[in-house]
């Protein structure tokens, strides 16, 4: 199908991006990397009066070290962030994720920002924001605020970033020497996770001193394994790894849908929480 007439507008700075967006009031939309946002408009599932391109805005894009964090513009591209050296080193669990996303041609199209705004449920990395206590920096005409990633995941395709606000970059704590590793249970090559299991694990002498896992698709949004993190600390083996991971459904809301119903979710949670870990932690 052929998208309805919209308004296009293409600013080179964050300032010009939030004027245009207000000026373009509720239906107005951010283009990124238009992964997400071109089938809708192809589709006609969304008409909006104009369409706010930010492909030529510099400060949305690069990966720099602030220091105690990583700061990621919300415009790179996924395939810059998963051959990033320094997200390699300090965010490993995010380069993990996104190495997995869709195929070649959308990751180097795709940006990172895109789809954490897009937020859809079954996206392989919110989880990873929200696991490792990301923080969101959103620019509006009010000026910018910092939002943690969990406030920032509201419901499903829904986040804390309004109709006239850009969100300008993702800033990640250090996970330095962290083992990481993620898994997603999908039925063909490139398509979207009917469950996936973020892990992040710092082992001290043997053992699991703390661990931070993201689920995927086991809520309208991302959801942390809190239940399992807590089991998990001083496990030191598969046996004990595995008893964690009973744990790894609890607190979630999985949807029934025609790919796998509740049970099946929540059977998946475990098993791919437990390899994940497992492999993060160096014992699988």
């Amino acid at each position: 199908m052929i998208p309805a007439k919209f308004d296009y507008v293409r600013p080179s700075t964050v300032d010009e991006a939030v004027a245009a967006l207000t000026a373009g009031g509720d239906d107005a939309k951010i283009l990124g990397g238009g992964q997400s946002l071109m089938p809708v408009l192809r589709l006609r599932m969304g008409e909006p009066s104009v369409v706010v391109d930010t492909t030529r805005i510099d400060e949305m894009k690069g990966i720099t070290d602030a220091g105690d964090s990583i700061v990621i513009g919300a415009g790179t591209t996924h395939d810059s962030v998963a051959k990033s050296d320094l997200v390699r080193e300090h965010v490993a669990l995010l380069a993990a994720a996104t190495e997995t996303v869709a195929d070649r041609q959308i990751r180097h199209r795709g940006t990172m920002g895109g789809a954490m705004a897009h937020a859809d449920p079954a996206g392989d990395q919110p989880p990873v924001a929200l696991a490792l206590d990301a923080s969101f920096t959103i620019a509006g005409p009010g000026g910018r605020r910092t939002v943690p990633a969990s406030e920032f995941f509201v419901d499903y395709f829904t986040t804390a970033v309004g109709p006239d606000e850009v969100l300008v970059s993702v800033s990640f704590p250090k996970y330095t020497g962290w083992g990481a590793h993620y898994e997603k249970f999908n039925r063909t090559a490139q398509a979207w996770a009917i469950v996936g299991a973020s892990a992040a694990v710092r082992m001290d002498g043997g053992s699991i001193a703390e661990a931070r896992i993201g689920l995927t698709n086991m809520g309208p949004g991302p959801v942390r394994a809190s239940a399992m993190e807590a089991a998990l600390v001083g496990a030191s083996s598969m046996d004990a790894i595995a008893a964690a991971a009973e744990h790894a459904a609890e607190g979630t809301s999985p949807n029934a849908d025609i790919h796998a119903d509740v049970e099946y979710r929540e059977h998946l949670a475990r098993v791919l929480a437990k390899r994940a870990v497992a492999k993060a932690a160096g014992l699988a």
